[in-house]
Formats: structure tokens, sequence, C-alpha cells
């Protein structure tokens, strides 16, 4: 499978996601704010979700040559947070599929504090990229779920339910 199939319907998948949790979320009864948190020194879920936003468009600027813009503002509500969602997801659509760079093609990931790494563009998204994106979807689920949101596995992989037999 090439990584702009791969990418770009996993990304779309899990927004999508999150973005009916965020739905959920708000129409609860439950006492969740932007600001909460799984532990005191994690992210917290207005974080959890920019960051979100962010990862696809970083991976498509380092393996599409785009343009994307990276936002560095926490959303401040339900409605600010499922707006940035929407708006990734409008950005993908913007990337031709055909722009990808080849799976063996060397990609430089410079980290904020200072790391370095060299890596095949496939490398880049099954090591940094999903591990990372997948990471900060389970943390976004998890913190909803433990402030009281009626959320389940449904909720995480909803897109499954294509595949049912039974």
């Amino acid at each position: 499978m090439s990584l702009d199939t791969l990418s770009l319907t996993t990304w779309r998948n899990m927004l999508s996601a999150l973005s009916a949790m965020l739905d959920k979320a708000s129409a609860a009864e439950a006492p969740l704010e932007m600001s909460d948190r799984l532990a005191p020194d994690m992210l917290p879920l207005a974080t959890q979700i920019r960051m979100l936003a962010n990862f696809p468009r970083q991976a498509l600027n380092t393996l599409a040559s785009a343009e994307l813009a990276s936002d560095e503002e926490d959303p401040t509500d339900f409605a600010s947070a499922k707006a940035r969602i929407a708006e990734t997801l409008a950005l993908m659509d913007t990337v031709d599929a055909s722009s990808f760079i080849a799976d063996d093609a060397i990609v430089d990931l410079d980290l904020p504090n200072g790391m370095q790494f060299q890596m095949s563009a496939a490398d880049y998204m099954r090591d940094w990229i999903f591990p990372n994106f997948y990471f900060h979807v389970s943390i976004a689920y998890a913190i909803m779920r433990n402030k009281g949101v009626d959320l389940g596995k449904a909720d995480l992989v909803p897109h499954m339910m294509r595949h049912i037999k039974s």
C-alpha cells in the first residue's frame, strides 16, 4: 500500500472519529474541560487535539512537499476543536497524492529538543508519525472517557463498521 493511501486514509478515519467523540463530549453531562488531562505531567485535551491536527500537516510537508502551516494555539472549546479538525481534513484534500516522495526517500526529522534523525519516508511514517498520532488519539479518548463521557471502542474505530460481516 502506498504512503499516500495509508496515511491519508488513516488520518481521515481517526480525525473523523475524534470529531464524533467531541460531539458526544459536548452533548454529555460530564464535567469535561479542554484543560483536563490524565495526569498532572501530561498535556491537556486541547493540546492533544492541536497536536492531532498538526501531525498530518507536518507529515505532508515532509512527504508531499506541501506547505501546510501548523497551528500553535490550542483550541479553547469543543467548537474550536472541531473546527481545527475540519480544517486539517480540508487541507488534506488539497494535497496531490502523486506529490508524495518514494517510500525509500530519505527524510530528516529534527525535534525541538535538538535530537536529529534520518530515515526513509516509510520508516518516518511507521516509526514516528503513526505511533505519535495514535498515542494522542488514545490520550484524547482516555481523557474524555475518564471524565465520564460515554465512549467505547466503537467510538474510537467507527470506520470498522464498513467491514462488518454480521
